[in-house]
């Protein structure tokens, strides 16, 4: 549901915009106020929920989420739609870090791969599905149930967590010393925490928009966020109860785990991005075949998490599945960059499941290999910051595809008009065929239309390819990293409880 609703309300801002008589614009910050509520309050949810108790916490946050959800839905104004998605952000935030940890906190190691398989397929599955369901929900109903679906699921959440989940007795031993010891607010890390991480998802979210480091805003954020971040780090690491657990990352496998998730939720979502736009842009597509292709991709995942899951995990440590994975995703990416202007949909398709295939490999041992060997009572804190790390990448790596895709499809095109000139004998040759083929245009000017509709596609093309290459050189770049993943031992390296 929270992870669904970082994408569900893309495809709908037109539709918001005009329903509500705002600028397409002013729409956009419908996306931008959730995704840093939801940045900010992420790495501190896992202090939270140690302070409030784990079952507290997170019923708190889906009922904030549920109740901000049917505001949005019923927001007779642009401005309250953003201040209700403000307060959703918020309450969503601490809604995947919670169940990640407790599900590391009810399942001993050696049974955590299968219940992070199946957790893996909703935050795999979700953002490839949510402009999809979005664009038909808008189409069929209208923008307003993009968020009022939120609610009967949200109550049926609550009625089951209060029946069916109980508080991990790890986690209460950790509430017990925390206060025991005397509780002390980390006043000042969490002003550097909200500040740092806002800045930064302002900057990767309204970059492109504003021509980046060229817009005033633009930079101070970068500055405001670099500084806040790098004094954020120093101020943790000396701080006895960090509300940031910055600490944890002195841990090589838990280290490794979070570099590895941030570059996962950079590919997940800079290609769940980009495919779309890909075949709709280039090759004509409707909005509900290329949801199709993606949804196909999370068709397979779903039959592909339980393996990995029920099987592999259990047979093989986490840092050669990881790896296996890694090679499989990378190659996918590899092979996307062979697209071509005449690529039919099944093979959209196929490349959407292999790299899949990949993805299935990494998600749920990452996340396992997270937990394996942590200190007592840290699971909050370190499903916090693997989610941020998850979320920040994902963000980042949207900014990064769609800023590849606008300055080297430019780039491009510039370099392929050098080559399409009035008085070269191909161009004219070119022209005078198409004349022939076209109907009558007095003006002469259908012929030159088209050449220049081509020209623009084919440097979108190369574009395209350009940021696959990318992401596939990134991914190579991240191997080595599987290496250090912890290999879990049974109960013997967790705590009581975990």
């Amino acid at each position: 549901m929270e992870v669904l609703d970082t994408s569900i309300a893309n495809v709908s801002l037109s539709h918001i915009a005009g329903g509500l008589a705002a600028g397409l614009d002013e729409s956009t910050w419908v996306l931008t106020t959730y995704l840093v509520a939801n940045a900010v309050m992420m790495p501190i949810s896992g202090w939270l929920s140690t302070i409030f108790g784990t079952k507290r916490f997170y019923m708190t946050c889906v009922a904030v989420f549920t109740a901000s959800s049917l505001l949005c839905g019923m927001a007779p104004t642009l401005n309250w739609l953003i201040a209700f998605r403000l307060i959703q952000g918020i309450g969503g935030a601490g809604m995947a870090p919670v169940v990640q940890a407790m599900l590391a906190d009810i399942f001993p190691p050696e049974k955590r791969g299968m219940a992070f398989s199946v957790y893996g397929l909703s935050v795999v599955f979700a953002p490839a599905i949510g402009p999809t369901l979005g664009g038909w929900i808008t189409d069929n109903y209208s923008w307003h149930w993009i968020f009022l679906i939120n609610v009967p699921v949200g109550i049926i959440s609550l009625m089951l967590t209060a029946v069916l989940v109980s508080e991990p007795e790890a986690a209460k031993v950790e509430r017990a010393r925390v206060f025991r010891n005397g509780l002390r607010v980390d006043w000042i890390g969490f002003f550097l925490a909200v500040v740092g991480i806002g800045c930064l998802e302002l900057f990767v979210d309204r970059g492109e928009r504003s021509d980046w480091f060229s817009s005033p805003a633009i930079l101070t954020a970068a500055v405001i966020s670099g500084v806040s971040l790098l004094t954020l780090v120093f101020w943790e690491i000396r701080q006895k109860e960090p509300i940031v657990d910055i600490p944890l990352l002195k841990l090589p496998s838990f280290l490794a785990s979070f570099i590895t998730m941030f570059f996962m939720g950079f590919i997940l979502f800079g290609t769940t991005a980009l495919l779309p736009q890909f075949l709709e842009q280039l090759l004509g597509y409707t909005a509900q075949q290329a949801g199709l292709a993606l949804t196909a991709g999370g068709v397979f995942l779903m039959f592909m998490m339980p393996l990995v899951g029920g099987v592999l995990i259990p047979r093989f440590p986490a840092k050669y599945l990881v790896a296996v994975g890694l090679v499989i995703l990378a190659a996918s990416l590899f092979n996307m960059t062979r697209f071509n202007l005449g690529i039919s949909f099944d093979m959209a398709v196929q490349a959407r499941i292999f790299q899949v295939a990949g993805i299935a490999l990494i998600f749920a041992p990452i996340t396992q290999a997270a937990y394996n060997g942590l200190p007592p009572g840290k699971n909050n804190n370190a499903s916090a910051l693997i989610n941020l790390a998850r979320n920040l990448g994902g963000s980042i790596g949207i900014a990064v595809c769609s800023t590849i895709i606008a300055r080297r499809g430019q780039f491009h095109q510039s370099r392929i008009v050098e080559h399409v000139s009035a008085f070269d004998t191909e161009t004219q040759n070119a022209l005078a065929h198409l004349k022939a083929l076209l109907p009558h245009d007095p003006s002469s000017l259908q012929p030159l239309r088209y050449i220049y509709g081509e020209v623009q596609r084919q440097a979108g093309m190369l574009s395209y390819i350009d940021a696959f290459w990318l992401m596939g050189i990134l991914t190579l770049l991240v191997l080595p990293l599987a290496f250090l993943l912890r290999q879990s031992h049974g109960r013997s390296d967790a705590p009581v409880g975990h």
